[in-house]
């Protein structure tokens, strides 16, 4: 599964931004399951940026949450997310998907 995580950051606080996201993508990326984590900036809109991570399954990437350490590294930032859907898995094995709120 892929988990894209999508941020709009202004420009003179790119430096800041990118600093910490690669923070999480390295805590990611230190998680069992995970399979690659980066931080990744559009290139057509600069103020676009994303961190994109892969995992063995979606119970990998739940329990990459879990404990204080993931709290103190992955909230304050991910927190400033654009709110939407991130998780993603091949269209064959996400089956029959009732989106929230229907």
């Amino acid at each position: 599964m892929v988990v894209v995580n999508r941020f709009r950051v202004a420009q003179d606080a790119a430096a800041s931004f990118s600093g910490r996201a690669d923070a999480v993508a390295a805590f990611f990326g230190s998680c069992p399951g995970c399979e690659g984590a980066e931080v990744v900036r559009n290139l057509d809109d600069p103020e676009l940026w994303a961190i994109v991570s892969r995992w063995a399954d979606v119970g990998s990437y739940r329990r990459s949450f879990n404990g204080y350490e993931a709290k103190m590294a992955l909230m304050p930032l991910l927190g400033e997310a654009i709110d939407e859907p991130s998780a993603y898995a091949d269209p064959a094995d996400v089956g029959f998907n009732v989106p929230r709120g229907s």
